[in-house]
């Protein structure tokens, strides 16, 4: 029996958000967003993802509103994809699962992900324990962890071996 491509018959609104963000792609697009991945040709090197899969997801996530498509040059035509509200509102579940990742799995800290006002490392739900208040995605700051190579083949990686904060553009030279 084929599977299906939605789940009609569930009245569930996790199966309601699996039908958007569920696919095995779609997460790690919103995640390199959040990074500040915006070209299409940082999320292909970055992600390693087939470029009709990637078309795919793009165009899915600007249909359902958690990215933007905002034109950055015209000649040629270039397009940007810049992450929502919406899109940003999936930051506390994509913090959960990585942490869920790396606590279940063993993993060696890929990234610290810290308050920009006081350097604190956020606790499990994206709270500040030094301020005891949820610290909003552009007040995170992302550094590298130990267990990220420090030598990566792709533009992004290297771009990532720096600190910055979430949702500003990462500049990797390409176009």
């Amino acid at each position: 029996m084929a599977l299906g491509k939605d789940y009609a018959t569930q009245e569930c609104s996790i199966a309601r958000a699996l039908e958007i963000v569920g696919e095995r792609w779609t997460l790690l697009v919103v995640r390199d967003a959040l990074y500040g991945v915006r070209r299409y040709n940082d999320f292909l090197v970055h992600l390693g993802i087939p470029r009709a899969v990637l078309a795919a997801r793009l165009q899915t996530l600007t249909a359902e509103g958690i990215l933007d498509k905002r034109r950055y040059q015209e000649s040629p035509p270039r397009d940007e994809y810049v992450i929502t509200e919406r899109g940003i509102a999936l930051w506390p579940t994509l913090r959960s699962l990585g942490r869920w990742g790396r606590e279940q799995f063993a993993e060696e800290q890929l990234r610290y992900f810290r308050h920009a006002d006081c350097g604190t490392e956020l606790g499990t739900y994206g709270e500040c324990p030094a301020c005891a208040t949820v610290v909003p995605v552009a007040d995170v700051i992302m550094e590298p962890g130990p267990g990220l190579s420090r030598d990566p083949a792709d533009p992004v990686s290297r771009a990532l071996l720096e600190p910055k904060r979430l949702l500003e553009p990462i500049e990797t030279g390409q176009v």
